[in-house]
């Protein structure tokens, strides 16, 4: 028998990892005969249930005195209940093992070949959160479930429209987005057999390279300035094999939680420790809730990271990566530097956290509530001569107001009144300074390279006066400013290319349950699109939620290379969010593979004119 389940179980690590934290069914059949069968169970359960679970001295004395009883009186027949056969109890368990083993190798196929950042001892609802994240929901640590992205982008637009003819226009590169999970928690490259096969795939129709995220989380986890970059050695190495050329994302924040995240990827732990003892090295908001998401930007210059500033921190980081893999900077593979100024990597301040609670198409609230950022509030004010402004709004609303329900941000509200403009000013100009600060360190390690910064595409409430959820960003952008330009002027100081999202988006796709959030996603694009190209910034994108019919391709490549430019501009390179299983399906890819073509100035067969 054990020479039989040896060979049916194997005896492979992954039986060991894949300990699921079910009971034993031939344990329950020994506690059904110990017990006196199904009458002593239920009289446990009832006591154990009451006790929340726990055993109590008293459900322990009546368990005993229920199974004299049931010992003294015996079944109706007379005699004692009868255990049951030792061999049906044998097929107990050797169903059960069965089913451990089958559950065993499906999480350790999932691991190894699916990119399913699973944890050693995996339960099923570990497996359902997995799949459902592929799927595109966001899963919450609690559970909770709902979709990853406001539902409205591609509604039922018609489904063939003019198509410009793009054969002879300029080439644009073509990058794809890893899996966020590529790389695991240990720094150990996920299914490099798999990655292979759809790194081929993507070279075969010409891509023009990867993109990928490298996590401080992941790489300086454990210990200030003690870096371990072995899964990104792998990679790259495997994408130089098949001369691909790569973006690096340097990624100062947490993965996980956010809109499109299917792993969990926290800040260092050495990180998280500091933000224990001193919770205000995190954004907080107006109830006092921190934020782990990432570091306020209020210690950009305190010594408060075992006696370095956040900055000195991201520069270290920066450094270490330009030394470890030096020889791929000098071939050129790494085409493009990004790096991360805040939540999600993008310049803004984490207004929208879904782990408070936040939900589309609420305006967010500010986020300026711990001690550092409230310092700097006070010395603006003191600055200003107005020391009672050192304080931020408090008729704002709440993460899902809309802006008609507060007094700050309703047409004609405070957000326009002498305070209001003060609030504002201050609150924007502390995003720039982060960025400029970060930026001009991230110019000196990476001397020479392409280096760009990524905006958030904050497009609800555009078509309102106040513009309230840029303004809770960080961009003070309402009807009557420019919140965009002060921006861009700090990207072109440092030589930075302008990184935007959101333009695969129409502005008529309105979310089916909120028709009257005022959005307007191409408004917003050609704002910022056209606040760059003003300043000569070189312009990257990417899409913002998954793309994979025509519809959205074509208004990519609008926005990529637009119509009748006096001037021929044109987007720098174009980045695809993401490699998933939907995009390497054969209908979804073929649209793919047209677009490639299309963004490289090739003819294509099936034009519609």
């Amino acid at each position: 028998m054990a020479t039989d389940m040896q060979r049916l179980v194997g005896t492979s690590e992954d039986d060991e990892e894949m300990g699921m934290d079910v009971k034993d069914e031939d344990d329950e059949d020994d506690e059904y005969d110990e017990n006196g069968g199904e009458q002593g169970n239920a009289s446990g359960m009832v006591e154990i249930g009451g006790g929340n679970g726990i055993g109590t001295a008293t459900g322990d004395h009546r368990f005993g005195q229920n199974q004299q009883f049931q010992e003294q009186v015996g079944t109706p027949g007379g005699g004692t209940r009868r255990s049951r056969p030792l061999e049906e109890k044998e097929r107990t368990k050797l169903r059960e093992r069965r089913r451990r083993a089958i559950t065993a190798r499906i999480l350790a196929g999932l691991r190894r070949h699916g990119n399913y950042n699973l944890r050693v001892r995996a339960d099923i609802n570990d497996v359902i959160a997995a799949l459902a994240r592929e799927a595109g929901w966001v899963v919450l640590p609690d559970g909770t479930t709902f979709p990853s992205r406001p539902q409205s982008q591609i509604a039922d637009l018609p489904p063939r429209l003019a198509e410009r003819d793009l054969a002879g226009t300029p080439y644009v590169p073509v990058y794809v987005m890893l899996p966020l999970g590529v790389i695991n928690i240990k720094c150990e490259l996920v299914d490099p057999d798999g990655l292979l096969k759809q790194l081929r795939v993507l070279k075969s129709v010409h891509v023009d390279g990867v993109m990928v995220d490298c996590w401080w989380g992941i790489v300086e986890a454990h210990a200030p300035q003690e870096y371990n970059w072995n899964g990104y050695k792998r990679l790259f190495q495997m994408v130089r094999e098949l001369k691909l050329k790569l973006q690096v994302m340097m990624s100062f924040h947490e993965c996980g939680g956010n809109f499109g995240d299917d792993v969990c990827i926290p800040l260092p732990h050495w990180v998280a420790e500091i933000g224990r003892s001193n919770p205000d090295i995190f954004f907080t908001d107006r109830e006092g809730r921190h934020n782990p998401e990432c570091l306020s930007w209020g210690i950009d210059k305190e010594r408060v990271l075992r006696g370095r500033t956040a900055v000195e921190v991201y520069f270290d980081f920066m450094r270490s990566f330009r030394v470890e893999f030096d020889e791929y900077f000098e071939d050129g593979l790494i085409s493009m530097i990004e790096v991360g100024l805040g939540p999600c990597g993008e310049l803004r301040y984490p207004s929208s956290p879904v782990k408070h609670g936040w939900r589309y198409p609420g305006i967010g609230e500010f986020q300026c509530y711990d001690q550092y950022m409230l310092k700097s509030l006070r010395k603006a004010a003191e600055a200003r001569g107005h020391a009672i402004w050192a304080r931020g709004p408090d008729n704002a609303g709440t993460y899902n107001s809309q802006p008609h329900e507060t007094g700050f941000f309703c047409d004609g509200g405070d957000y326009d009144g002498f305070y209001g403009r003060f609030f504002l000013s201050w609150y924007s100009q502390v995003l720039v300074d982060h960025g400029n600060r970060v930026l001009s360190l991230a110019k000196l390690a990476f001397e020479g390279s392409c280096i760009a910064a990524k905006l958030s595409g904050i497009y609800w409430w555009y078509k309102t006066a106040s513009h309230a959820a840029e303004l809770t960003a960080g961009y003070y952008n309402p009807c009557n400013r420019d919140g965009y330009a002060a921006i861009m002027t700090m990207l072109k100081k440092n030589g930075v290319s302008l990184n935007i999202p959101c333009v695969e988006l129409h502005s008529g796709n309105q979310h089916e349950g909120f028709p009257e959030t005022f959005a307007d996603p191409e408004g917003l694009v050609w704002q910022v699109l056209n606040a760059g190209w003003d300043v000569d910034l070189p312009v990257t994108s990417q899409n913002a939620f998954p793309c994979l019919n025509r519809v959205s391709y074509n208004k990519l490549l609008d926005n990529a290379k637009p119509m009748n430019d006096p001037d021929g501009r044109h987007f720098s390179s174009f980045t695809y969010l993401r490699l998933s299983p939907p995009l390497m399906e054969r209908q979804n890819f073929i649209e793919f593979e047209r677009f490639v073509k299309r963004m490289h100035g090739e003819a294509v067969l099936d034009l519609q004119v």
